[in-house]
């Protein structure tokens, strides 16, 4: 073969190359954007003629569930395109885990004890801890076995709480439960509210002390902090405030079955209901290619602050329901 034969053969090799590497290249990307894809609400499924509990649990264990095998499955531990180069599912779902870790640590605490006394579910106390693995193990163990592993043993307490015969297993639908738990929601919403108003940076003041003539802290800060979320994390905590308003709202509804009676009570349905039409809200669909950071009252949007009006609103009811489940 001559010169000219060898330099022709090789260029048409190396565009065969080119071709197959294009089209790798544009199916990992529609197979990424596949992928990107949130899960929709979902309907919690209601038996009337369950015991307490059931619908809480089975929620918990929908939710989580969705985590892990929805489109592309669970994505934060990926190391192999296209899930490599993907960051808002990921932050999506870190969000969920966090509702997910806060719901089982208040089941096993709270929600399945009737006393600081009493003995802990034997599955519960294997669950949580087995939900607060670190979300990004790849490998040895995998984070996904380690939710599976927990799954099982979600599966095991919703199952033994509607066995007649069995009596361990409990769940006390009591206004201070239910308090305990919006407690841990209300710290989670806002300071996801706060990192949202971030986002096109402020000058706060320091209120760490507020309320409390002596109070002190470890490390003095200054009496005015500038506060603003890194450019590059915007559409992370976006998404994030995204998967955890996706996951309360379910627990949400399945927590309105379950205290319906003590929530009418204490006439507090109505406010329940309200966290979760605000919460709905946050679930719009985006139709912008790009989270938009433009100022507040500037020519662009800026889904942040969007973002964290609903859910500021949500944590304010939150406020108001906690005090009504606290009166007598």
């Amino acid at each position: 073969m001559n010169a000219e034969g060898f330099l022709e053969n090789l260029m048409t090799k190396w565009k065969a190359l080119v071709s197959f590497g294009g089209v790798v290249l544009l199916f990992l990307v529609l197979l990424g954007w596949y992928w990107s894809q949130e899960p929709d609400l979902f309907e919690i499924p209601v038996v009337a003629s369950d015991r307490t509990g059931y619908t809480t649990t089975n929620t918990l264990i929908l939710v989580t569930e969705t985590l892990l095998y929805k489109p592309g499955g669970y994505l934060s531990n990926d190391i192999v395109p296209p899930g490599l180069w993907l960051d808002n599912i990921p932050a999506w779902e870190f969000g969920v885990v966090v509702q997910i870790r806060d719901m089982a640590r208040v089941l096993r605490n709270d929600f399945s004890r009737s006393q600081s006394q009493s003995v802990e579910d034997v599955d519960l106390s294997e669950a949580e801890p087995l939900l607060h693995f670190d979300h990004r193990s790849w490998i040895f163990p995998s984070t996904e076995g380690e939710y599976e592993r927990a799954l099982s043993h979600l599966a095991s307490f919703r199952d033994r709480l509607v066995d007649e015969n069995e009596q361990d297993a409990q769940f006390y639908s009591r206004a201070d439960n239910l308090v305990d738990w919006l407690g841990l929601v209300e710290k989670r919403l806002g300071s996801l509210s706060q990192r949202l108003s971030a986002s096109v940076g402020q000058v706060r003041i320091n209120t760490d002390l507020a309320g409390d003539a002596e109070a002190n802290q470890a490390t003095p800060r200054p009496s005015e902090l500038v506060v603003k979320t890194p450019w590059l994390e915007l559409d992370d905590v976006f998404y994030e405030a995204r998967g955890s308003s996706w996951a309360l709202l379910h627990l949400l509804k399945a927590v309105e079955h379950d205290f319906k009676d003590v929530l009418l009570k204490k006439n507090a349905l109505i406010s329940l209901r309200q966290i979760i039409r605000e919460l709905e809200a946050t679930q719009e669909s985006v139709w912008s290619i790009f989270i938009l950071n433009g100022s507040g009252f500037g020519m662009f949007a800026n889904h942040s602050l969007v973002m964290a009006s609903y859910i500021s609103r949500a944590n304010a009811t939150i406020i108001d329901l906690k005090q009504l489940l606290q009166q007598g």
